[in-house]
């Protein structure tokens, strides 16, 4: 992958992946997964707002949202 230039010194940047289809850990639905900059990896879901950032090194959650589901959606 290219480089890109960064204004972080030390901080490798490289353009994101295109998404992989996933399904939803929160819903079970179909999701999104994305690797970004570096080794950080976004899952999200457009049908009940799950978030996840995390590290694929480490394994390690920078960010994450998961409201919870009710009897009426599942």
């Amino acid at each position: 992958m290219a480089q890109l230039a960064s204004p972080i010194q030390g901080f490798k940047m490289t353009p994101m992946s295109a998404p992989q289809t996933v399904r939803c850990p929160n819903c079970g639905n179909i999701g999104e997964r994305r690797y970004l900059h570096s080794n950080l990896v976004r899952t999200q879901c457009p049908h009940c707002d799950y978030l996840m950032v995390s590290c694929s090194e480490t394994g390690r959650v920078i960010e994450a949202y998961s409201p919870g589901l009710y009897q009426s959606s599942v």
